[in-house]
C-alpha cells in the first residue's frame, strides 16, 4: 500500500519550494495585517447586473399534465400488501435453570 501524505511532508515540501523560489531571485512581498485582497473601490460584478428586469408573469397551469403526474405518484406511493409467511413450529433450545440460575440441562421445545 502507499503510504498516505502526512502534513509534515507537506509542510516540509512547501518549505523547498519557497527556498527554491528565493534562491532562484523569487521575492516575497510582505501584506500588512487586515488588509483584504479585495478592491473596495472596484465595481461588484454582481451589483453592477440587474437581474429580473423584466415584470413577473402569471404562469398558467395545464390542468391535464398536473392530473397525470398527481396520479402517477400516487400510483407510486400505493404498497402492495407484503405476503404472510406462515411458519411451521420449529423446535428450539430452551434451557432449564435451578433455583439458583444455575443452568441444569438443555431441553428441545416446539412452540
Amino acid at each position: 500500500m502507499k503510504k498516505p501524505v502526512s502534513k509534515d511532508d507537506i509542510r516540509k515540501a512547501m518549505t523547498q519550494d519557497v527556498e527554491q523560489f528565493l534562491r532562484d531571485g523569487g521575492e516575497v512581498n510582505a501584506i500588512p495585517t487586515g488588509l483584504s485582497g479585495h478592491d473596495a473601490m472596484a465595481s461588484s460584478p454582481f451589483t453592477s447586473k440587474r437581474l429580473f428586469l423584466e415584470p413577473s408573469v402569471k404562469r398558467t397551469l395545464v390542468p391535464e399534465v398536473v392530473a397525470t403526474i398527481e396520479a402517477r405518484r400516487k400510483d407510486m406511493l400505493k404498497r402492495t400488501p407484503a405476503r404472510k409467511r406462515t411458519r411451521l413450529p420449529t423446535p428450539r433450545k430452551k434451557v432449564i435453570y435451578d433455583d439458583f440460575g444455575e443452568p441444569i440441562r438443555k431441553i428441545w421445545v416446539e412452540e
